[in-house]
């Protein structure tokens, strides 16, 4: 039987699955010898995440090419830069993928952005790969995975879309036709303005919505919606969303899902959300008062 795309992701997938509890020997943290080092600690260990998460994205191309099933029909390569971060490259069309998100849960959030237009996903042959890790021990330690969650691309891109789009107050522009460029050149991108006229403007504009013909405010990512779309940007005044396609704040259900199941995971003793509110509270007396007691820091 001929492989496509979609059986090299499920192929995959299942073998994600004996991802959590897997611990990377990429890099240590030592022990801290004191409680102010441990408190101090706390307040900076965050910013291991982007190291961290660019070290996890090498390994997993490793683990993905250790899948027996695959051997014989192609390997995974690591793109960077380019999308995904890791592609299928064989003779299955079109090509296999995966965007790998590392996620530190004691951050507040996952601060990744998904940007992709949804035209990029026609044949679902992208996924997007959330990594949850946490060094072994909470604050010291290697880093250790907590869980992983495997979405499809299309899905986060159809999601982000209906769960910003409303216009006039917010649009989103798809980027313009670069198919005829190089691979390095071309734009996928989508990107989100939000409404900046007074109050006559935008009634205005929800008039102007009624004079556009077959208007719908449910969003496509069509040539020809796409038109009146930025008929309306271009007849209006909006500035550009910095903000715009955090992984987190799309309220796609997988990825909400991941994000309650990660979080209400026990490690040393209490839920990773407890462990965080502790942490960005940043009470030195109470933070110290849970670490002498369940990390054994004196």
């Amino acid at each position: 039987m001929e492989l496509k795309s979609s059986d090299i992701i499920n192929i995959a997938n299942s073998h994600l699955t004996s991802l959590p509890n897997h611990i990377f020997d990429i890099l240590s943290i030592s022990k801290p010898k004191s409680i102010d080092e441990a408190i101090n600690l706390s307040k900076i260990i965050s910013k291991l995440s982007p190291i961290v998460g660019n070290l996890i994205e090498f390994r997993m191309v490793e683990f993905l090419n250790e899948i027996t099933e695959l051997k014989q029909i192609g390997s995974w390569k690591r793109q960077d830069p380019g999308f995904p971060d890791t592609i299928f490259e064989s003779k299955i069309t079109p090509t296999p993928g995966f965007e790998i998100k590392a996620w530190f849960p004691l951050a507040t959030e996952i601060t990744a952005r998904f940007k992709d237009s949804q035209n990029y996903f026609d044949n679902d042959q992208t996924y997007v790969l959330l990594i949850a890790w946490l060094p072994e021990q909470l604050l010291y330690g290697r880093p250790k995975i907590i869980d992983v969650c495997s979405v499809s691309g299309k899905s986060i891109a159809k999601a982000r879309d209906l769960h910003y789009y409303n216009p006039p107050d917010y649009l989103v522009l798809e980027p313009e036709d670069t198919s005829n460029r190089t691979s390095n050149l071309q734009q996928t991108n989508t990107n989100g303005y939000k409404f900046q006229g007074d109050e006559n403007d935008f009634n205005d504009a929800k008039k102007y919505l009624n004079t556009l013909k077959d208007f719908s405010d449910v969003y496509e990512p069509t040539p020809d919606y796409q038109i009146k779309v930025r008929n309306i940007f271009e007849k209006y005044k909006y500035r550009l969303d910095t903000n715009y396609a955090k992984i987190d704040r799309i309220e796609h259900l997988g990825i909400e899902e991941f994000k309650t199941k990660v979080l209400n995971t026990e490690i040393i003793n209490m839920p990773i959300n407890s462990w965080a509110k502790i942490i960005s509270a940043k009470n030195d007396r109470e933070l110290k008062k849970y670490l002498e007691k369940y990390l054994l820091i004196k």
